[in-house]
């Protein structure tokens, strides 16, 4: 199986488990894997032959700048179910992660899912 892979997406969020985190937009990092044939792209050149990208970063940027979650396994859990539905993907793994300030000093916190079509 062939793999599509946008890491290092970054956007604003107010999500959090407490309320205060929920207030002022903090910044989620994405990473996403899509597992699909690209074998008909490679031999056509055709961006219609593809998943494209640019379909991908924009799930993940609407959902983590939409409606306010309480975790981040809802966040990963919502990109993935929407990646899931984009014609040619067979799997997805997603990874959240954010810098709680309330556990300073943390590198971050992070959830990765891995899902599949059924």
């Amino acid at each position: 199986m062939d793999r599509i892979q946008l890491q290092g997406m970054t956007f604003q969020g107010r999500h959090g488990a407490r309320a205060r985190e929920r207030e002022q937009a903090q910044e989620f990092n994405v990473d996403v894997e899509v597992d699909c044939d690209l074998s008909a792209a490679a031999r056509s050149d055709r961006l219609d032959d593809t998943i494209d990208y640019t379909r991908i970063r924009i799930i993940a940027k609407e959902v983590v700048e939409g409606k306010s979650v309480k975790l981040i396994e809802t966040l990963a859990g919502r990109i993935a179910d929407q990646v899931l539905m984009l014609p040619g993907a067979a799997a997805v793994s997603v990874r959240v992660a954010k810098h709680p300030a309330s556990m300073q000093p943390i590198a971050f916190a992070a959830v990765h899912i891995k899902r599949t079509c059924e």
